[in-house]
Formats: structure tokens, sequence, C-alpha cells
């Protein structure tokens, strides 16, 4: 939790309550020291650029607050730099309550809503108010091209706190093109194999898996439960496992695909795996999203490891590209249950691209950076300063495509880092 939240927000009468309620320790640490520097990250500034409206607070000269909803196309919330947002404020009923009470007092608290993702991000800042005659040129960035209400004034927002929300309660909704989408989903679900030639169960292993669930985790990306088929426990692993998997391709034949397990050992019922669809490659991944559907059966051997976690307090740096975060959310998870630092790094080209993104923030906010090649506002890994910043024990995981795994690799070589403290698997 950061500072400048917690000095904003815990006024003497909210740490009386938290004192009677019996949560003033644990919410002290977050007031201790000066406040930090506040900055958007990659993660905060590619959630804003997707959201499609929020709602903001001001306060009105009798001290009374007034929460109005903004709304627009996504993106309308513009991101300036990374401690200043904007909007254009268009014409509307013409009350003025939030533009009158902001020549009062220039404080604005924002909630931003992700309901299908259960996410909320809170902001504070000062605002000032520009228009055409004073700064014109700041008053077009905000300005949206193919919106036609006419613009009266641009706010600008200085972020001076922010806050992520945990999920509980958050019921989940949908706007008419994200169900549009789900839609486009579920009939791409449908098996497009005829399956009087498919076998009652795929694979010779002595592990018979249900499909128990599918979700999408992203446009390409799709995450499997599966679950003993005659209801008893699954083997038990560790961090960094995988299975291989039956599948039968368009022409009949069979082939097998190994996929990591993606979350941390804990549940003896249930394994996860999240597959990439890659339509240009050698169609496994694409028959077996076209070919899985909930009640499909396979047997498997027991989960593998070559790619095994460290058993010992050594903090861990973990780097993930890509669809190579499927192991490398395992170890997070295992990592924090353990007690062991860490920091996980991951990069790819948007977080519409990334699976897990918001529930590893969610999760790991001060473990966890993210790094988007093709954002708004792009940002880069830099594994020379990354590797050359950690502690002489810290032991290196990184999966993703050979590009990211050489770079780190060569990297370390580089510093005198010992091959046996990198730890590598490769996705291609």
């Amino acid at each position: 939790m950061a500072r400048a939240f917690a000095k904003i927000s815990f006024t003497p009468d909210v740490q009386a309550v938290q004192t009677e309620m019996g949560s003033r320790m644990a919410y002290r640490a977050a007031e201790l020291g000066e406040a930090e520097t506040v900055a958007l990250s990659a993660f905060e500034q590619a959630f804003i650029a997707e959201r499609d409206s929020f709602y903001q607070a001001t306060v009105s000269q009798s001290g009374w607050p007034y929460v109005q909803h903004r709304g627009g196309p996504a993106g309308f919330l513009k991101i300036l730099d990374e401690q200043t947002l904007g909007y254009a404020d268009f014409s509307g009923n013409r009350q003025y309550i939030s533009v009158g009470n902001l020549r009062g007092d220039d404080r604005v608290s924002l909630l931003l809503m992700d309901y299908p993702g259960r996410q909320r991000l809170k902001i504070w800042g000062r605002t000032r108010v520009v228009d055409e005659r004073n700064e014109p040129e700041l008053l077009a960035k905000l300005e949206l091209p193919d919106f036609r209400a006419p613009v009266e004034r641009g706010i600008v927002i200085h972020v001076e706190a922010f806050d992520w929300n945990c999920p509980k309660y958050i019921t989940p909704r949908y706007s008419q093109r994200e169900v549009e989408a789900l839609l486009a989903q579920a009939r791409q679900l449908e098996p497009v194999l005829n399956t009087t030639h498919v076998p009652a169960a795929l694979g010779n292993g002595v592990l018979p898996l249900t499909i128990s669930g599918i979700r999408q985790l992203t446009p390409r990306i799709r995450a499997y439960e599966l679950r003993h088929a005659d209801g008893e426990s699954l083997p038990i692993y560790q961090a960094g496992a995988h299975i291989r998997v039956p599948i039968i391709l368009s022409d009949g034949s069979v082939t097998s695909r190994t996929y990591s397990l993606t979350d941390a050992p804990d549940d003896p019922d249930c394994y996860h795996i999240a597959v990439l669809r890659v339509d240009d490659g050698e169609g496994g991944s694409s028959a077996l999203h076209d070919g899985w559907q909930v009640g499909t059966r396979i047997n498997v051997e027991a989960p593998e490891n070559y790619f095994p976690l460290h058993d010992d307090n050594r903090p861990a740096l973990l780097i993930a590209g890509g669809i190579g975060i499927t192991p490398i959310k395992a170890m997070a998870e295992t990592l924090a249950a353990r007690g062991t630092q860490f920091q996980l790094h991951y990069t790819g080209r948007g977080p519409q691209d990334m699976a897990f993104v918001k529930d590893l923030q969610r999760r790991f906010p001060e473990r966890c950076r993210f790094y988007f090649s093709q954002a708004p506002n792009p940002t880069r890994l830099n594994v020379s300063a990354l590797l050359a910043n950690a502690s002489t024990d810290t032991v290196f995981y990184v999966c993703g495509p050979p590009r990211l795994i050489d770079s780190v690799r060569q990297t370390a070589r580089q510093l005198g880092i010992a091959d046996g403290r990198v730890q590598f698997e490769s996705f291609n």
C-alpha cells in the first residue's frame, strides 16, 4: 500500500475507527516514512487507457461530496504523463456542479471500475481547468477526434495518490461489446471435429483427466481446468512442473504437447494449464483450442519437472516473456506462500495479450513489474540493470521466447553470475 495514499486517507478519525476495529496496527506501517514520488506505472496506464467510464467525486462549498459518472469512448481519460491525467469536458445538462465545486476546491477522487475483471483503481488528485483561450494545444490533446459533442473545457488532474482495491464484493458486469465478444468465444468452443471419430479418451497415460473448466484469458490464450476423471486426488507436483497432453489434429492423427501447470501446488484435486493459440504453428495449439471442450477426457502421465524452484530461502528474480508466464506464476505463488523474497518482471505486447496480468497485479502489487512493448507509452525490460542490481545470492528464473532467455544468460555471464544461478525454460 502506497504511503501517499495512506497519508491522504488515514485521517485522525479514520485512525480512531481502525483502532476500535482492530486493524490499526496492520495499516500503520503504510504511513511511516516520507511519501514516495507518485507515478503511474505501465500497468496503471494501460488499465486507465482501457476504461470507458469512471466516477469522479468533488467537494462543494457546503462540505457535501458530489459524485458524477463520466463516460466516453475507451481511452477518453487521457494519460499525459506518469503523474498527469486529463479529459475533455463535453456539454451536458448545464448544471455545472462538478466544475463549480472545482472552482472552490481543486481536489478530486476518481474510481475506475473493471467489472468483468473485478478490479477498481482509486485515484486522488488536484485539478485545473483549461480552455481554448489559455491553453489551446493542451486542450487539443484531450479532444476525441471521432466524438462530435462540443468540448467546453478540459480537466487536467495531477495525481497525488492511487491505490488498488481487492475484488471482494465487485459483481461482474459486462457491456454490450464485452457480451458480444464472450458470445463469439463461446461459439469458438463448439466442436469442429466429427466426435464420432474421436476415441472416448485420448492418450495412453495412467492418469485419467477430465476437462472441467475453460476460461478465456486473452483473445488467444485459454485456461483449462483438469480434474481426475474418477474424482480422486491428483499426484502432487512442485512449481515449474508440466504435463504432456494428447491432441488430435485436424487430419485425425494424434500428437502431444507439453504445458506448464500454472498454479501453486496447493490443490490436490485440480491442475491448471494455459494454452496460447498459434495459428501459423504446427497445429497442436489450434487443434487443442478447437477440440477440447468441458467433459473432454484425456489420459496423461504424472507431472514432470525440468524447471524446479530452489527450496531454500535465497531470494528469486522471476522473468517471464509472453506465455512464459505459466510456470513463473506458479513459482511466484509458491515463493509468496513460503515467505521467500522475490520480484517478478513480466514483458509482452500489452496487457490485453498477456495472461494473468490483473491477477498478479492484485496479489503481488509491490513485487511485480510489467513491460508493454505496444502500449500507448511503451516500456522495455532492461535486463542488464535488472541483473546488475540483484543481490549476490539471488537465483534467476526466466521463461519465454529464446531471444529473452539468450539475453538473460549472456548478460549473466558478462556480469560473472554463475550458470547454476540462472534457470531457464524455453517456449518456442
